[in-house]
């Protein structure tokens, strides 16, 4: 008999939960695990301690070298940042403003230039330098850890692919939107340009906080919803 007062507060926790289950995991895959490996890799790079994996899988992907795969990582590296990803994001900000969809104009805006940001303020502070193993076809001067490239993509997926959620159309854009993240990081690999590490904390950095200005600013709504 004491027992029975807690069953309908149980079922209103169980019914909460159910509705909300989305969200739920949205904070846990989408914030919590990326801001969780950012922070680990952060620690390493930060005591200056060599991550095993680094230098392997970077000579493991030199192994691969050819003429045609030079072409193919440098066009990806080059739409990973100035010829894809900054005209998409530009391109795709404007659209949603000239279509009046004004919270999600500032969903892709925030998390764009949020992320640009991030990614030069958390360079300066880590100030990591980039690997030497060795002569790159398209070296890079500035720091390394977390790769731009891969921050800047993976920002532009979470946004494309958050917003593209509740349509019909999520599992394609899922799919690409993966596809071509994928590739970018590859692409700095490739070009030893970047270590494995500053990839996955580009990837993780940029997925923690696109999702935390989803959170943030879809708190009631779904993208999209209209107000009747």
């Amino acid at each position: 008999m004491h027992g029975r007062p807690a069953e309908p507060q149980a079922r209103s926790v169980l019914a909460a939960l159910r509705g909300r289950w989305r969200r739920l995991a949205l904070l846990f895959v989408g914030l919590l695990l990326p801001l969780w490996l950012f922070a680990e890799l952060a620690d390493e790079i930060h005591e200056m301690e060599a991550l095993v994996f680094d230098d392997a899988l970077l000579l493991r992907v030199h192994a691969w070298t050819s003429p045609l795969l030079d072409r193919v990582f440098v066009w990806f590296s080059l739409a990973g940042y100035r010829y894809g990803v900054v005209p998409l994001d530009i391109a795709i900000a404007l659209g949603l403003l000239l279509a009046r969809r004004w919270r999600e104009a500032a969903f892709a805006s925030v998390s764009f230039i949020g992320s640009a940001l991030l990614n030069l303020g958390t360079k300066q502070f880590f100030q990591r330098e980039r690997p030497s193993l060795w002569d790159s076809i398209a070296p890079e001067t500035t720091f390394s850890f977390p790769s731009g490239h891969a921050m800047g993509s993976a920002t532009l997926a979470a946004v494309v692919v958050l917003l593209a959620w509740h349509t019909r159309w999520r599992w394609p854009v899922l799919l690409l939107a993966a596809l071509f993240t994928g590739m970018v990081g590859v692409s700095r690999m490739y070009l030893g340009v970047h270590y494995p590490s500053d990839v996955l904390g580009g990837w993780a950095a940029g997925l923690a906080w696109t999702s935390g200005v989803y959170l943030v600013l879809f708190r009631a709504r779904r993208p999209w919803r209209r107000r009747h």
